[in-house]
Order: C-alpha cells, then structure tokens, then sequence
C-alpha cells in the first residue's frame, strides 16, 4: 500500500504543542512503522491538559477512534492505539489546559502510522468520557468478553469520593486501595451495558459516567 500524500506541515508537532508545555516521550518521530497492531504513544505534560485524539484509517478515511484509548497516570498521558489491519493509520492527537473552559481541543501533534502485520484481533476499547480525560488512569480492563462473570476493575479517579461500576441496572461499589486508585471484582452479564461511574461528592447519589463499554 503506498504512502498517503499529506499536507505540508501536517506531520509532528503543530503550533500549540509547546505552548501546552507538550513533549513527546515514546515516538519522536511521527512517522511510525510496526509490525504490532497495538502500539502504545505517551507525552509528558508541563502542566495539566484534558486530552482526546482520532484515528483515521488514511486510505478510507474511516475513523477507528474507538480502538484509541487515552489516559493519564502523573504528568504522563498516553495512547494505547490498535490497528484493526495493515496500512496506513493518522493518529490526530488533541489537547487542551484544564485551566481553559473552552470546549474545543485544538490539534497538537500528528503521527502517520504503517502498520506492516496485524497479528491481534483487534476489539473496540470503552468509550471514553470527557471527565476520563482529565487524569484517569485504567489498570483494567481494557477489554471485556461478552460473556456472564467476574471481571476485575482499577482505575485510577483523582478527587473521587465513590467510584462505581454499573451493569445494566445493577450497582457495584468500588474500595478505594489507596490514594486515587479504586478496585474491585464486578458480576458482568452476556449483552450488558456496562459502565464507570464516579461521584465527586456534595449529592451521593450524583455520579458522572466515565467509561462505557460495549459488549
């Protein structure tokens, strides 16, 4: 497959990215080539950003966003991106500071990625909230059979009271471990709708939606 044509200084690095006090950590090159499916891109934060990004398959410009998981543990903030086959992959990375309110992330950084070898099966990640984006972090899981059993969940959720896992109508407290992190095994159901939830204090029966999943 050959190399999409792109514009002129669509590649790396755009005008905000360093006035957001953004570096790249794992790829500084924005052209990528793997022979994974699954690679997994991080920037260090100067300050804190709300993050978001896409993912576009380039031939078909099909967006793939929902095999693009974002998070972030500390100043790091990393992309865990999979490739449903070969070929050619934009990676479009969006930032913003928290300190701003406005509601559009301007573009910051784009990677063209060449997947070569697509030896995983590839699964749709949760969806992915505005409040996840704002420091959270998913030890697991990732990905969740469709199928009746426990599951583990831990996430990190700064300036959580309660954190919760909801399946269908069914509630389940997390534990909070220690510091941010809450965990816990959760009872899923085949066909569920399963989601994160978190409560930030003040109503205790208030909880914003962090994650969804699909099953």
């Amino acid at each position: 497959m050959s190399k999409p044509e792109l514009p002129r200084g669509y590649l790396g690095p755009q005008p905000k990215f360093s006035e957001f006090k953004l570096s790249t950590l794992s790829h500084n090159d924005p052209e990528i080539t793997t022979d994974s499916n699954e690679i997994e891109v991080k920037f260090s934060m100067g300050q804190p950003v709300k993050v978001t990004g896409n993912l576009i398959e380039a031939s078909t410009t099909k967006d793939y966003s929902n095999h693009l998981f974002t998070q972030t543990q500390g100043d790091v903030v990393s992309y865990i991106v999979q490739m449903p086959s070969t070929g050619y992959y934009k990676l479009q990375i969006y930032a913003l500071p928290v300190s701003d309110e406005s509601k559009t992330l301007p573009g910051v950084y784009n990677y063209l990625i060449n997947c070569t070898r697509a030896p995983k099966a590839a699964q749709p990640f949760p969806k992915q909230y505005a409040q996840w984006k704002e420091g959270c972090y998913l030890y697991e899981p990732l990905t969740i059979a469709n199928s009746n059993g426990s599951v583990a969940f831990k996430a990190t959720v700064p300036s959580a009271k309660s954190v919760a896992v909801t399946v269908n109508d069914s509630w389940t407290q997390l534990k909070n471990s220690g510091g941010n992190v809450w965990e816990g095994p959760v009872q899923i159901t085949k066909d569920a709708r399963v989601t994160l939830n978190v409560n930030y204090g003040g109503d205790d029966t208030k909880y914003s939606t962090l994650l969804e999943y699909n099953l």
